[in-house]
């Protein structure tokens, strides 16, 4: 009786630590495809935007040196002629609309590019 016991209890054990195993497993391949299910709907502005050196001064939620994503699309509504003008402030670079701190120019930057950042950014927008 003890016999049986003893191997009855081996089996569960090996049996629950088998199934804890199938579980880390499977949140790991879970993990991974979130990860690529983001890279794939990532647009093409988010990704402009992560290649370049916004994230120095820019994050989407917080404040860093310049204003976030969020209080940028809070400011401005998602017009044509917003897009322009956000655009041209990327390229030109500028001061005296979110603090005294100026944003530097990018003017190796495409206007298409820019304005893919800016509708990006915009987007942003809670409801």
């Amino acid at each position: 009786m003890k016999k049986t016991l003893l191997g009855l209890g081996a089996v569960v054990i090996f049996m629950a630590s088998f199934t804890k195993a199938d579980l880390e497993k499977e949140k790991t391949v879970v993990a991974t495809a979130t990860l690529s299910n983001h890279a794939m709907q990532m647009s093409a502005g988010e990704k402009l935007i992560n290649k370049s050196d916004c994230i120095g001064c820019h994050n989407k939620v917080n404040k860093i040196i310049g204003p976030a994503y969020v209080d940028i699309a809070k400011k401005y509504p998602a017009t044509e002629k917003n897009i322009n003008y956000l655009a041209d402030k990327i390229i030109k670079g500028g001061t005296g609309v979110w603090g005294t701190m100026p944003m530097s120019a990018h003017a190796s930057l495409k206007p298409a590019d820019a304005k893919l950042m800016v509708k990006y950014i915009l987007s942003l927008k809670k409801k």
